[in-house]
């Protein structure tokens, strides 16, 4: 039978190189997004909006109930979904916070609850994409961080509940060559060249590494691998700035 997989965030720059990797590999992928065009990459694609399944019960009903007549079995789930909201401790404001955690963090949450019974029967993992800010992280990112951090906790602690009867892993990324990125740099070439050439590869990630990544942790073969969080980020954890 063909293994299916639920892509969250499925149109941004990693979640569309995680449907192109899996569907190469044979999947029929499911993807979610909270904007409406399609991606070539997905068998189905759903509009979704993961802040407003994290707070609305009705809307929460009304997907769950769709996602149970679309969806009859699940082999994996990604949690790639994020927004990245930037402001220091200072200025950060209720509204950022709240809105950061419910599509980091508490949309990762309920979608594994949701799937548990389908990823049981099937034997089957969540991953979850974390970040590199979970553990190093700057300025202004304290809304982002703080939910990275918490998602590879809930990583450990699902793994610890489901008892091997689903894995679940976590991958942190760090800079990857996405359209997020590059709007963070405000489409500056020059920074993102320097950002480049601090990395002890002298490059960024690009998105297939990171979905090549999740294709692996998908495979039965790797099955011992449970509750991890795994950094691909091309050396930079290692280097130490000085003056």
């Amino acid at each position: 039978m063909q293994k299916k997989v639920f892509i969250t965030g499925v149109l941004g720059g990693i979640g569309e190189g995680l449907a192109k990797a899996f569907k190469e590999d044979g999947y029929y992928v499911i993807g979610v997004d909270i904007r409406k065009n399609a991606t070539p990459h997905c068998d189905k694609f759903i509009t979704f909006d993961i802040e407003k399944y994290t707070v609305s019960v009705a809307y929460r009903k009304k997907m769950n109930t769709l996602f149970t007549t679309e969806i009859k079995t699940l082999d994996v789930l990604v949690n790639n979904a994020a927004v990245q909201l930037l402001g220091a401790v200072n200025e950060i404001t209720i509204e950022d916070w709240n809105h950061t955690l419910r599509v980091n963090l508490t949309g990762p949450l309920l979608l594994s609850q949701f799937f548990a019974p389908n990823l049981v029967k099937t034997k089957g993992c969540i991953i979850n994409v974390a970040s590199i800010h979970h553990q190093q992280t700057k300025k202004r990112f304290v809304a982002y961080a703080t939910s990275k951090s918490a998602l590879v906790g809930l990583t450990k602690a699902m793994s610890v509940d489901f008892e091997g009867k689903v894995r679940v892993n976590a991958i942190s990324p760090a800079a990857i060559d996405t359209p997020m990125l590059h709007q963070g740099f405000g489409n500056n070439k020059k920074m993102v060249e320097k950002l480049n050439s601090i990395h002890p590869s002298q490059r960024i990630g690009k998105p297939q590494e990171v979905a090549k990544l999740a294709l692996l942790l998908a495979k039965d073969e790797l099955g011992f691998i449970n509750g991890a969080n795994i950094e691909i980020d091309g050396g930079i954890s290692n280097v130490l700035k000085d003056l």
